[in-house]
């Protein structure tokens, strides 16, 4: 039942809506009875009054004739161009001629000014003027005026779906943006979970349980406010930092002579907005290339500060030379390639992922975002 309503409600917001088929009618009548009006108050005809009060009259028959012609091309509003082309100009034939019947009785049945019955003096002297005749002469004209009118409303209609198709395309592009940021966000790297584990297991066989309690302590904390946050939302840097001494905190029970945590943190920067986790596939590298491979104590450093409207964000580390890798040729960019995308995906090319080794060793990966305050 979900399915249908949600089907029904995108087919409706296709269409065109009746306020604005019904302002196209209403627009059309009335600046044809101006025009016209001006028309007879230029040429000096004799009976301008008693015309526009039967021109006015005639209208409203001709809003009310183009209005049925608005609902058979509404039945036919999801066809092609050519469908509902073909369908303005056949319906427009028998509006014209019912038109101009009206039009014929409200000047020249109902009680015709003096100016008329000197016109139908005029005509009734050929053999071949009658009454059909003269309405089959007028509905020639006003067929071309209400086609025209007909061929509006279409173009009208198409504007309508042309406006929907890009709503439609724009939430689209928005649930794929989302979709893509909580796959990149959820990326968690299973070497983490399962070296976490294992260090756990080493602890509780070592009955060091204070320690294995603070570190199940701070994973559980670490996953609860990982998994818990909307991942299409920003955080403030500061809770981003806080995600990151959880994570080391744990870390550190691997690696509790090699691992040294400092932190850098500008005033100005601290309230600023990133995207949640940024971080997390950074320090990750830090911690597998250049922590683990390393036989001495690595300092992993974070450093933000903010300038003008640029928030700059920087994680390196001082271990092993060779640090992680640039490509993909054997997965080891898997972290720095989820950066770069979700800043791609989240500021539509207005950030910058720059990595590389540092000169005298380790790995040195900087962020340059909007500066945004929470």
């Amino acid at each position: 039942m979900r399915y249908k309503s949600a089907m029904s409600t995108g087919t409706s917001d296709a269409q065109l809506d009746r306020r604005s088929s019904l302002l196209s009618i209403v627009g059309f009548w009335a600046l044809y009875f101006l025009l016209n009006t001006l028309r007879w108050a230029i040429e000096g005809a004799p009976d301008l009054f008693s015309g526009m009060g039967r021109r006015a009259a005639v209208c409203l028959f001709g809003m009310g004739f183009v209005f049925i012609v608005s609902l058979v091309l509404r039945r036919f509003e999801h066809r092609s161009m050519r469908v509902l082309i073909t369908v303005a100009f056949l319906a427009s034939i028998p509006t014209a001629l019912a038109y101009a019947s009206v039009n014929y009785v409200a000047f020249y049945v109902v009680h015709p000014s003096e100016h008329v019955l000197e016109e139908l003096a005029a005509k009734s002297a050929s053999e071949h003027y009658g009454l059909w005749a003269a309405i089959e002469d007028s509905a020639t004209g006003w067929y071309f005026f209400i086609d025209s009118w007909a061929v509006l409303h279409v173009a009208l209609m198409y504007a309508a779906r042309v406006r929907h198709a890009e709503r439609s395309a724009a939430r689209y592009r928005s649930e794929a943006q989302a979709a893509q940021l909580r796959a990149l966000r959820y990326q968690i790297n299973p070497h983490f979970l399962f070296n976490t584990l294992n260090a756990l297991s080493t602890l509780v066989l070592r009955e060091r349980t204070d320690e294995a309690e603070r570190m199940i302590a701070n994973l559980a904390a670490f996953f609860r406010q990982s998994l818990s946050g909307d991942p299409t939302e920003d955080v403030p840097l500061a809770e981003e930092i806080r995600m990151q001494q959880l994570y080391l905190e744990i870390e550190k029970v691997r690696f509790p002579d090699r691992l040294l945590a400092r932190f850098e943190i500008g005033h100005e920067a601290e309230a600023a907005l990133v995207p949640g986790l940024i971080l997390q596939p950074l320090v990750e590298n830090a911690i597998k290339y250049g922590v683990s491979r390393s036989s001495r104590p690595v300092t992993v450093a974070i450093r933000a500060h903010g300038e003008a409207d640029r928030l700059y964000l920087s994680v390196e580390d001082d271990g092993a030379a060779e640090g992680p890798p640039s490509t993909e040729a054997n997965g080891h960019g898997v972290g720095l390639k989820n950066v770069a995308d979700r800043l791609a995906a989240h500021f539509d090319g207005n950030a910058e992922c720059r990595y590389g080794p540092r000169p005298d060793g380790g790995f040195r990966v900087d962020l340059v975002l909007p500066l945004r305050p929470a």
